[in-house]
């Protein structure tokens, strides 16, 4: 593990960090701005699953789906869960570098802080189960398994949580270095 942060704290420059985010932002930005609201338009005012950051019941699921007709389903499938899958990889990397690279500003190397920068990556692996199991829960329609969407509403409920945390230690690791900035500037 602590070859793995090493090699993190080696790549986590500037512009890699500056980069990835580009790059990051214009695949969450194409699903925010074209694919969400292409599925969301079939869907009649209901969150999408990966909108449910606390998750969903059966009821819920066989109504989102069945409200989402073929089209929706098929857009669902075919648009929106192909950047879905490229998004996670990209969030994992970017923004446990972002962690690492911040972390590198504030504490000395060899701190077990660093071990932080897994959220955004344990983030990006819920993900993409949840994106199976979404995948699994259209592709059974009508025919639901209340076992796979109970999987699939853990996952988005995990993937969810650990997101918020990944902001939760970006908001504290800028804290850390603002709080830093100010006590330099005023020896």
């Amino acid at each position: 593990m602590e070859a793995l942060i090493s090699f993190m704290q080696r790549h986590s420059t500037g512009k890699v960090v500056v980069s990835l985010f580009v790059l990051t932002m214009a695949v969450y930005l194409t699903m925010l701005f074209y694919s969400i609201p292409a599925v969301t338009a079939f869907a009649h005012q209901l969150p999408i699953f990966d909108l449910s950051p606390f998750g969903y019941s059966f009821n819920y699921a066989t109504e989102l789906l069945d409200t989402l007709g073929v089209e929706g389903r098929n857009l669902y499938l075919f648009t929106q869960l192909p950047l879905d899958f490229i998004y996670p990889g990209l969030f994992s990397i970017t923004y446990s570098l972002l962690l690492i690279w911040l972390f590198g500003k504030t504490f000395n190397e060899n701190s077990k802080v660093y071990y932080l920068a897994f959220v955004p990556v344990l983030a990006g692996i819920f993900d993409y189960v949840e994106n199976v199991f979404i995948i699994k829960m259209i592709n059974s329609f009508p025919n639901l398994q209340i076992a796979t969407v109970k999987v699939a509403s853990i996952f988005t409920l995990l993937k969810s949580s650990f997101t918020m945390l990944f902001f939760v230690l970006l908001i504290v690791g800028f804290a850390l270095l603002l709080k830093q900035k100010v006590l330099s500037n005023r020896k």
